[in-house]
């Protein structure tokens, strides 16, 4: 088996298509916006490695972008949702992980993989050395799936009745709208509303910066929308959707929390849903799923998205692989940050 760096896109991007799980975090773009992003924070760049494992034949098997994350907690290389391919190859594939981390003096290797959460799984990577991580790798370790095989009429059928009257009580109402766009410059829209239900809710939102890197990235090659639902001509929700490799993925959102109780929200997700299937796209990813009856901050928009239906996926927690004494004062920074947020 051979380790190489892959330089072409249609390469990896064909390779990935024909992976069952993924998600649009192991993507080319995603790659890009990576590098798009370290650029914009005055940096170099993120440094980015597309690792395509190849077997004697010449065919890739397995595959995974790796980036390498500065922070003040430490440097480390972090692959989210991946390696995608066979994991039967992944003890191949992490030694040679292990050898780029230790060249670029990273203290740790976060992993966030797509395998279902079995013991076997779990086994696993407790067998090449990985432990359970503080954090969740900026990647979702449980997602609730739509099914768009169907016709809307059936999906419209499957979702909870609540939830199948506010879409019918928003089309029937003159006063509400749902626009498109695929243009950056509105991306300062959703920023204004994302930043206005941070203040309200005391989150760190993402920078204006983050989100006009990650939709201009994918929007250049036709894969991202931002979705925008006006009451009475005023911005009260917004979504920015990214459509890649036949899936739709609910990606970031925004709601004013006066129009909490406005069906608005409820047109927003179906319209994108709709264009999700209208793109020929045999799922639509919402994006993270958390027990709703928690006390976890995302229950709520959970029981949001369960009303449209989909079943629960759930994936081995967040790994990290410790290569340096320098780890352990980044887990207990984390761990701690975790119980502060009430994660």
């Amino acid at each position: 088996m051979t380790i190489v760096e892959i330089k072409e896109k249609s390469s990896w991007e064909d390779f990935l298509f024909n992976c069952e799980e993924k998600t649009f975090l192991q993507s080319w773009n995603w790659g890009e916006f990576w590098k798009k992003n370290g650029l914009s924070a005055g940096r170099q760049g993120n440094k980015i490695w597309r690792l395509g494992l190849y077997n004697k034949r010449g065919e890739l098997f397995s595959a995974a972008l790796v980036v390498k994350v500065r922070a003040k907690r430490g440097t480390f290389l972090l692959i989210q949702h991946g390696p995608m391919g066979e994991k039967e190859s992944f003890n191949v594939f992490f030694e040679e992980v292990k050898k780029l981390a230790r060249q670029e003096k990273a203290s740790f290797i976060r992993v966030a993989p797509l395998l279902a959460r079995t013991e076997e799984n779990e086994k696993l990577f407790q067998d090449l050395g990985f432990k359970q991580s503080p954090m969740h790798a900026s990647a979702y370790e449980a997602t609730l799936k739509l099914d768009l095989s169907v016709s809307e009429e059936e999906l419209l059928r499957h979702m909870r009745k609540t939830t199948r009257y506010l879409i019918r009580q928003a089309m029937n109402n003159p006063d509400i709208e749902i626009t498109k766009s695929n243009r950056v410059e509105d991306v300062e829209v959703y920023d204004r509303l994302n930043k206005l239900v941070a203040k309200r809710q005391r989150f760190v939102p993402f920078s204006l910066q983050f989100i006009k890197n990650e939709f201009e990235v994918f929007a250049g090659d036709s894969q991202a929308l931002l979705f925008f639902g006006k009451y009475k001509g005023e911005i009260a929700a917004s979504s920015l959707i990214i459509f890649w490799s036949g899936i739709g993925f609910y990606h970031q959102a925004a709601l004013n929390p006066k129009y909490h109780k406005n069906p608005v929200s409820y047109l927003l997700q179906w319209e994108a849903i709709k264009e999700a299937k209208k793109r020929g796209c045999k799922f639509y990813d919402f994006w993270g799923y958390v027990d709703p009856k928690s006390r976890h901050p995302w229950a709520g928009p959970t029981l949001f998205k369960m009303g449209f239906g989909g079943n629960p996926y759930f994936y081995v927690k967040t790994k990290d692989l410790p290569l340096s004494k320098k780890y352990w004062l980044t887990y207990a920074f984390e761990k701690i940050r975790k119980i502060k947020r009430g994660l």
